[in-house]
């Protein structure tokens, strides 16, 4: 395989591990369709920052130092279960309180709402064990053992374009009208039940921490 085919191969691989639904999905659905369009879009943002790192590392062999650092693996997971089990209690705790839900066609702004979120789309997609083990086993088994120095310029902003591209889309879709108006009626059950898969997902990660292999 050369190394155009396997950078396409790579790109397509992601995309279809972004589509899986998991905190990534719901973080950004919940945000747009809960605050606003501008915060699924901020959140959209920090995850496609969140891919660029993963790319980044994986191209440096992240997955190799995995394997021979088992310790490190361990503790990844259980500091990115924490995490989850962290924001999880923060959705909980908030679905009942009062909140403003601005209009459904609002803009994306610098306002610190905005900037929060962003922060909380970076923190949970780069929280997750499991997005580094996906890429770094994707790079380590497509891309060629010496890949031309172009791969190591074109990979990078191409894996933020998949990420940021399809979670722009959740967040699109979420923040429309209709699922807006459904949110609004059982805000309280939807905020909890994301903050049930969330939870449920971090301890997860938490309790098979000492399992061995990746």
């Amino acid at each position: 395989m050369n190394a155009s085919t396997a950078v396409l191969a790579i790109l397509f691989s992601l995309l279809l591990g972004a589509m899986i639904p998991g905190p990534s999905f719901v973080i950004v659905a919940r945000n747009a369709i809960g605050i606003s369009r501008a915060d699924g879009l901020a959140t959209a943002l920090g995850m496609g920052v969140g891919g660029i790192f993963f790319g980044g590392i994986a191209l440096a062999g992240l997955y190799t130092l995995l394997v021979a650092v088992e310790w490190l693996y361990v503790a990844l997971k259980i500091a990115g279960g924490l995490y989850l089990i962290y924001v999880a209690s923060k959705i909980w705790l908030g679905a009942a309180q009062p909140m403003h839900i601005p209009g459904h066609d609002a803009v994306p702004a610098p306002t610190p709402r905005a900037r929060k979120s962003f922060w909380l789309g970076l923190s949970t997609q780069l929280s997750n064990p499991k997005t580094a083990i996906w890429y770094g086993s994707i790079f380590a088994a497509l891309l060629p053992q010496h890949p031309p120095l172009w791969c190591y310029f074109v990979l990078p902003p191409m894996v933020f374009a998949i990420e940021t591209g399809w979670y722009t889309i959740v967040a699109l879709g979420f923040s429309s009208k209709r699922p807006r108006e459904i949110y609004l009626r059982a805000r309280k059950w939807i905020d909890r039940i994301a903050a049930s898969v969330i939870a449920m997902l971090g301890l997860r990660l938490v309790l098979t921490a000492g399992r061995t292999g990746l």
